[in-house]
């Protein structure tokens, strides 16, 4: 904490940007900088990311105490001495009735429902709407609504009669039967069909002219224009992916197809609150790395 201090001192306000004295402790060094935040939005914008920020601070600082205690005293508000011992402990600890299910599994099933909920969304939200707004069929407006229709209706809603086809199926405790399901996302389906709509149609023309068919105008012309489309779309569904719960608990009898939302539940002790900062760096590196492409392609969307 002290070092943190040190670094704000020198850059922000060793630079000039705020003012504050030499004597300040950490607390009245952040009471001060708010004071001297402009009213108004700057306010707001610091309240709102304390906020949301607040509770992972919350799960963090629990996650390295001991169980003792968290047993005596609760939720901890600052870091405790334990931060690397739990995290490694918990890393190579077999948990779960079996004693089968361990953290880079659960991890790596979590990776593999993510990945494979977004390629395949992708994959039918381009089509279906490539072939909403490029082929004239008869019903197609009708068709579109058909499938942005079913947002009304969540996973939640349709669970059992999902179950009752993945059962006689027999895609049960298998990673086809996590994902297959879900893959169908009017959400995406959505988003380029609005894409697609603001490309002129003298780009269709020109390329029949030149000879290219519908399957080489798509992936000649079509994908790399959706790039920045594709990465915003792609950061949603990844995440909507990772943070399954109930589909998983519903789809799976086996430990080894534990996902890390799973784990949460079945973990005891701070070993549920370490889990859940392990299930949030994924989406959060992938955040990070992605913001630019994320706004960009959804201002694609509304130009």
């Amino acid at each position: 904490m002290h070092q943190v201090y040190r670094v704000l001192k020198t850059t922000l306000f060793g630079r000039g940007y705020l003012r504050v004295n030499s004597s300040y402790t950490p607390v009245k060094l952040l009471l001060h900088w708010y004071k001297q935040l402009q009213p108004g939005c700057h306010r707001i914008l610091l309240s709102g990311v304390l906020l949301l920020v607040l509770p992972i601070w919350l799960v963090f600082t629990t996650s390295t105490h001991s169980p003792q205690t968290l047993a005596e005293e609760g939720i901890q508000w600052w870091i405790g001495d334990r931060l690397l011992e739990n995290y490694v402990t918990l890393w190579w600890q077999e948990s779960g009735f079996r004693r089968q299910v361990t953290v880079p599994g659960m991890l790596l099933n979590s990776t593999i429902l993510g990945l494979g909920f977004m390629v395949g969304s992708l994959v039918i939200s381009m089509t279906a709407a490539y072939a909403i707004v490029f082929f004239r069929f008869p019903f197609g407006s009708f068709c579109f609504w058909m499938i942005f229709i079913t947002l009304l209706f969540p996973l939640e809603a349709r669970i059992i009669p999902s179950y009752q086809v993945v059962a006689h199926l027999n895609m049960l405790d298998s990673y086809s039967g996590l994902i297959l399901p879900m893959i169908s996302s009017a959400t995406g389906t959505f988003f380029f069909r609005q894409f697609y709509r603001s490309i002129p149609d003298e780009l269709l023309e020109a390329a029949k002219l030149d000879g290219s068919g519908p399957w080489r105008f798509f992936i000649d012309i079509l994908l790399p224009l959706s790039k920045t489309m594709i990465a915003a779309i792609a950061l949603i569904l990844f995440v909507v992916g990772w943070n399954q719960y109930l589909w998983p608990l519903m789809i799976s009898t086996s430990e080894n197809f534990t996902t890390l939302m799973l784990g949460i539940r079945t973990a005891r002790g701070y070993q549920g609150f370490s889990i859940a900062i392990l299930a949030l760096l994924p989406p959060l590196l992938v955040v990070i790395f992605f913001q630019r492409r994320f706004v960009k392609g959804l201002l694609e969307v509304y130009k």
